[in-house]
């Protein structure tokens, strides 16, 4: 070749080489650039990108998973949550229902690797041609949903910038995707996506999401039902089968298509379920739903302070509650609350028939009173914030009618649709009789029932725990107890006679004279257990100046009154405030061989895998002797079996075949409260029933005494506690003394024997129950 033309070609090789090696440079720079901007991304560099999931995390995901409340029998009563999810496995999806999804979200899921460079290349294309689509597979969206990776905790300095902050976003899904794929088989991947996901109506995670829409379960979903919830995925609030249901209707239409498509659904069997109509049996789970609501409000309570103290979140870590509530007792003592405050409310609106029944002490209608007490509520208040001092605008919308539903005893659903104006309502409301129950066992301490009201959705004031109200006679036997333990026996004898007690309070002399409920007076003595039976005030009120009324405040408090009480002669006659919660806690000592013991309703609790966390034991403690204990158990059956005893009602119910019972009534001097005390071989419950101020109330001791008010309840509530045989509790007497008793205790009263007179002879009943003992 000649000399001229090597040099020639020697430029053009060397400016080709120079472009080739320009190229690889280019390549190697862009590539590391790549690795450099992954590596930032992935590791935080100097903070700009915002954090990434950590092994841990990934390989310990965790999702806000709703907490669980389950009774002592294994009945979920409860959740509770802010997004309401309850994991279900795998294997309990129904095929089609993972169908269905791969279909229509990511139909090359089982081929890619948690990114599709094939649905990328499309959406790319898609978007020169004005034809957006989105690529995100299903790792990739589970990556999104999992670990939050777009929320403003997950960004970085750059992530705030338009644009760049979505770029770093899909950047750390992609990296976060890839690693799902090497930790996690495919059938892993698709289950921890379902149950993430939010299919709207407060429904997150599959399992909740088929019982909203369908009342069923995820393995149990028909085809029709899977295509309508994965339908939803694209939108959950567009595609709503309940608040749009044309758009639902197209959308499940869309995903049955997408499966004839790929093969997963024969076409004609597509096309028929396309023409099915829209059936839903809709129902958002709500933390008030299901029974116990005022048990579970307390339980809450409790576990929120629990949780801040134990480094949990009761409302996000799925932890699992284990109750003392039995669901079945629970069951029946709604169902006797129910059906005795629905027939003692119509007695209450008879009575004060064509009155309003807020009254003073002389029985009138107290003036204003709907009008001041409307300024208490919330409602008012809220009022004042928008209005001002402008009491005409406050005034007009307290004036004006508007719809709305309220609670009634008039049907089973016990609610109605009404026009009222603001101040109609709270008068409406305020005309309600309320009660409050409790059931425990006086061994263990486990509460077995709870009551707090007559509805939750409507009156969500708890009167088990929360509430306090005066107790009345109830309060009597801290007084007896004191007696006793301090060398008194049930046989010992005080004259029922007028008494008048001067102390001192504050500094200041006083003087008290407490009359009997009937305003009679025997001057005959009375056996301390005829007087506790009987319910008689003033043989009360000399025991109490007798041992002193400090030392009944002390008992009170020794057996687990935690109220404050006042230390005055009127102590036993119930004038401070106590709880049921208390009341139920302080009678179980007596049943249990003095051993008072802690009211408790957790038993244990598991985190969401099934890891006990914490095991709840008893607490108890010896506060009264054997004797003693045994003697208040036999002092508490003087209400059953003294002449005049005022829990004689009782016999009205199905409860003595072979069967003993203790109890005592509660009356409060204007009928405000009514109470009733009572305990078995096994249980011990309390009630309370009153209106919700206590200036609402009977006018009359005979319908208004805690043996009408409260009794009944209680009565109908053993009466199906002893007929359900699978709860095991069976009609029995009290045990033996299990100590030597040096007391007398067998004195009780003797009246002649008479002919029980029939239904039209009440008053003569009536005073032979009151006859006096013969002495």
């Amino acid at each position: 070749m000649p000399k001229e033309q090597i040099e020639i070609e020697k430029p053009k090789r060397s400016v080709y080489s120079g472009i080739i090696r320009f190229i690889w440079k280019g390549f190697f720079l862009g590539f590391a650039l790549v690795v450099l901007y992954l590596l930032s991304v992935e590791h935080n560099i100097l903070y700009l990108f915002g954090s990434s999931p950590s092994l841990d995390r990934l390989e310990n995901p965790r999702s806000d998973q709703a907490s669980e409340l389950y009774t002592s029998d294994g009945q979920l009563i409860g959740k509770y949550f802010r997004e309401n999810r309850s994991p279900v496995a795998y294997n309990k999806m129904s095929p089609m229902l993972i169908k269905a999804l791969v279909a229509t979200e990511d139909v090359r899921f089982y081929e890619h690797a948690g990114i599709d460079p094939q649905a990328i290349a499309s959406a790319v294309y898609g978007s020169f041609n004005g034809d957006a689509r989105g690529a995100s597979t299903i790792t990739q969206q589970l990556a999104k949903n999992l670990y939050k990776t777009r929320t403003t905790e997950s960004k970085g300095v750059l992530g705030h910038i338009p644009g760049l902050s979505i770029v770093i976003s899909k950047t750390k899904e992609w990296l976060t995707a890839i690693k799902l794929e090497q930790r996690y088989t495919k059938d892993e991947i698709l289950a921890m996506y379902l149950n993430t996901v939010d299919f709207g109506s407060n429904s997150f995670g599959i399992k909740v999401a088929s019982k909203t829409f369908f009342n069923t379960s995820p393995d149990s979903l028909k085809m029709e039902q899977a295509a309508v919830l994965v339908g939803l995925l694209k939108a959950p609030t567009y595609y709503s089968p309940r608040f749009n249901p044309e758009n639902a209707t197209r959308r499940r239409n869309t995903v049955l298509a997408q499966m004839a498509k790929y093969n997963y659904l024969p076409q004609a069997k597509s096309d028929s379920l396309a023409q099915l109509p829209l059936v839903l049996d809709y129902k958002v789970e709500n933390h008030y739903d299901g029974p116990a609501t005022y048990f579970r409000g307390a339980v809450a309570e409790y576990l929120q302070e629990w949780c801040k103290q134990n480094g949990y979140d009761l409302y996000r870590d799925g932890l699992k509650v284990y109750t003392t509530i039995d669901s079945r007792m629970q069951q029946h003592a709604e169902d006797a609350m129910t059906e005795h405050m629905r027939k003692l409310q119509k007695r209450f609106d008879n009575h004060w028939q064509g009155r309003n029944p807020w009254v003073d002490e002389k029985d009138r209608e107290i003036p204003g009173f709907i009008e001041e007490t409307i300024k208490r509520t919330s409602y008012y208040q809220r009022l004042k914030k928008k209005y001002g001092n402008d009491t005409e605008a406050i005034n007009r919308e307290l004036n004006t009618p508007r719809k709305m539903m309220v609670f009634t005893w008039d049907n089973p659903a016990m609610e109605k649709e009404v026009t009222m104006t603001p101040l109609d309502s709270l008068a409406y409301y305020k005309h309600f009789l309320h009660g409050g129950m409790m059931t425990m066992d006086p061994f263990t301490g486990q509460i077995k029932a709870w009551v707090g009201g007559i509805n939750f959705k409507y009156f969500k004031y708890d009167h088990v725990k929360q509430a306090r109200r005066q107790p009345g006679s109830t309060f009597k036997p801290f007084v007896y107890v004191a007696a006793i333990d301090n060398g008194y026996s049930p046989c010992d004898k005080i004259v029922d006679q007028r008494i008048t007690i001067n102390y001192v309070e504050n500094g200041e002399k006083k003087s008290w004279s407490p009359t009997n409920a009937d305003w009679q007076y025997t001057g005959a003595p009375m056996t301390l257990r005829r007087a506790m039976g009987k319910s008689v005030n003033s043989v009360t009120a000399k025991l109490t100046e007798t041992i002193g009324w400090e030392t009944v405040v002390k008992y009170a408090k020794r057996l687990g009154i935690n109220s404050p009480l006042q230390s005055v002669p009127s102590i036993g006659l119930g004038p401070s405030d106590v709880s049921i919660f208390d009341m139920v806690g302080a009678y179980s000592t007596f049943p249990n061989n003095g051993f008072y013991t802690k009211p408790m309703f957790i038993t244990r609790i598991e985190d969401r895998n099934g890891n006990l966390i914490h095991q709840f034991m008893p607490k108890q403690k010896k506060v009264l002797s054997e004797e003693t204990a045994f003697l208040m158990m036999h002092m508490l059956k003087g209400g059953i079996e003294e002449p005049g005893g005022t829990s004689q009602a009782l016999w009205e119910y199905d409860l003595w075949k072979g069967n003993e019972i203790g109890g005592k009534t509660g009356t409060t001097s204007n009928h405000s409260d009514g109470w009733f005390m009572g305990v078995t071989k096994d249980l011990v419950t309390g009630v309370w029933v009153g209106g919700e101020d206590r200036s609402i109330h009977f006018r009359t001791s005979q319908l208004g005494e805690g043996s009408k008010t409260a009794l009944p309840v209680f009565g109908l509530y053993m009466e199906r506690i002893y007929k359900d045989k699978s709860l095991g509790y069976m009609m029995g007497r009290f045990p033996g003394p299990a100590v030597k008793i040096s007391k007398k205790y067998n004195c009780t009263t003797v009246l002649p024997k008479v002919t029980v007179p029939d239904s039209t002879d009440v008053d003569s009943v009536l005073e032979i129950l009151n006859f006096e003992e013969i002495l």
